[in-house]
């Protein structure tokens, strides 16, 4: 495990000690809503997710073929320490995921840009629910896309056609906690 020696890392420890501690933190309940990061480079985008999973309760993070894993100084740093309270799990295929998930009943949809895709606020999203987010050039790779229950896109109206991976997962997880959230 990587030593957590900064000032800032120290800093948010301190803050989960003043909050009732990591078991308060860990055990209060979560929102039905799992994330699976297909091959995000980035580490800086896995700790955003992760600050954004913390934030909206989300049960699971899985982290799945390339996506760098906990722990490392620059995914603990993005996410200001989320990644000590966000359950996680790391499996190379992000394929074995998403059919583990649908035998339980969860609804799958991944965030890509496709022939077949619908406006994200469109959708109509129903919990338990795992949503997919993709590599950063390359998107949600086809094997993945094709075993999931639908696929959302975020509008774009300027010149780029896409938005940054953790920008647009804090976008669509929103939306579906607004649809599927008791709270």
């Amino acid at each position: 495990m990587v030593k957590l020696d900064t000032m800032r890392q120290r800093k948010i420890k301190e803050n989960i000690k003043l909050k009732g501690g990591l078991r308060k933190i860990k055990s209060a309940p979560r929102n039905d809503i799992y994330i699976i990061l297909d091959n995000i480079k980035s580490m800086e985008n896995v700790g955003a997710i992760f600050r954004t999973a913390d934030a909206m309760r989300a049960k699971k993070i899985y982290l799945c073929g390339i996506t760098a894993t906990p722990p490392r100084n620059k995914i603990f740093k993005v996410s200001m320490g989320a990644v000590e309270w966000v359950d996680w799990e790391y499996e190379s295929s992000a394929k074995r995921i998403v059919q583990k998930l649908k035998e339980d009943r969860i609804q799958i949809a991944a965030l890509e840009q496709t022939d077949k895709s619908i406006d994200f606020r469109k959708a109509k999203y129903k919990k338990p629910i795992a949503v997919v987010l993709g590599h950063e050039k390359n998107g949600v790779s086809k094997e993945v896309l094709e075993l999931c229950d639908f696929s959302v896109e975020i509008p774009m109206y300027g010149t780029a056609n896409s938005l940054n991976v953790a920008t647009s997962a804090g976008i669509i997880l929103y939306q579906v906690l607004s649809e599927v959230s008791d709270h």
